[in-house]
């Protein structure tokens, strides 16, 4: 546990920003298994020649040795200036997975280039110098936690060493809680929307009036051109509150959680409220951001650091 602790430390400090191309200080070469058995080969055939004065065994030794270094070369030019960006996932819950997105642009054809993040892997190549790929990173718990250590690495073209590189980035991953669906009260479950049905009496017609909307009994009445009018149901306005809530805290912010989910889809009007912080009544996509923000870095009563 110490050496694996010591080793995160040294790959953060040898890491870079994403955005940042590639150096040569912060691309570090190691040898493969069929690398070392390579050399070995070499070592080998060198012996076999200088022991039996054997011209073939020195030849095959120098012409591997030379395609050993060139392959080194071209493994180590082949990640070299590679520029990565991330894009964070627009929404990741509990219990799900944290889509992270990867941008790279190398500035002309690489290949088969590795991207790690616990446990989360993804190859690509870059045939026009620039690709993209997502790497599925595990969410099992609710908040807001660094981006894990990003390791790029590359063993193009014949796998006798690898290239590997760090990226560390100060961005922030934000899991909301696990929506609890079932805890939705039913008749708000299926989002009923709000369209004006309530008649509320007649209008001057205008251009652009539906046939369907036009009062053409009252036209062969009165000669008078009328539409109906239709007037829409008020919004729900209330409050989703935190104490009201029964069970563990977890269990109570996922109730929340869910809640705040159907409402915006019903399109009504809510606030919320948990101990320390409240979000005033609003409504549409800004509102439920700012409550499933809260909701994911809300802390507890009583856990360390209180709520956020």
């Amino acid at each position: 546990m110490l050496a694996r602790a010591s080793r995160q430390r040294w790959w953060r400090r040898a890491a870079i920003a994403p955005g940042t191309p590639l150096p040569q200080r912060r691309l570090f070469l190691l040898p493969t298994r069929f690398g070392l058995g390579w050399g070995v080969l070499v070592l080998l055939l060198l012996l076999f020649g200088i022991n039996y004065q054997n011209s073939l065994a020195y030849g095959l030794a120098f012409w591997l040795f030379a395609v050993a270094a060139v392959a080194l070369l071209r493994t180590w030019r082949n990640l070299l200036g590679v520029r990565t960006t991330l894009r964070l996932p627009a929404e990741t819950f509990a219990g799900g997975e944290a889509r992270l997105g990867l941008v790279l642009d190398g500035g002309r054809p690489r290949h088969a280039i590795a991207l790690h993040a616990e446990g989360a892997r993804a190859t690509l190549d870059l045939p026009e110098g620039h690709g993209q790929a997502d790497l599925a990173l595990p969410a099992p718990t609710r908040g807001e936690s660094p981006l894990p250590l990003l390791r790029l690495e590359s063993a193009w073209p014949l796998g006798l060493v690898r290239a590997v590189a760090w990226l560390a980035s100060d961005e922030r991953l934000l899991v909301y809680p696990r929506p609890l669906v079932e805890e939705i009260p039913e008749h708000r479950q299926a989002g009923a929307g709000l369209e004006a049905t309530d008649f509320a009496g007649l209008r001057r017609a205008e251009p652009g009036d539906s046939p369907a909307q036009l009062a053409w009994k009252q036209w062969s009445r009165t000669g008078v051109l009328a539409a109906k009018a239709f007037s829409v149901p008020p919004r729900q306005q209330l409050w989703l509150d935190y104490d009201a809530c029964r069970g563990d805290p977890e269990t109570r912010l996922s109730i929340l959680c869910g809640r705040v989910l159907a409402h915006h889809q019903a399109g009504d009007r809510y606030g919320l409220r948990l101990p320390g912080v409240t979000l005033a009544q609003g409504e549409g996509a800004a509102q439920r951001r700012q409550a499933l923000t809260a909701l994911a870095r809300f802390r507890p009563p009583g856990t360390s650091g209180g709520a956020s």
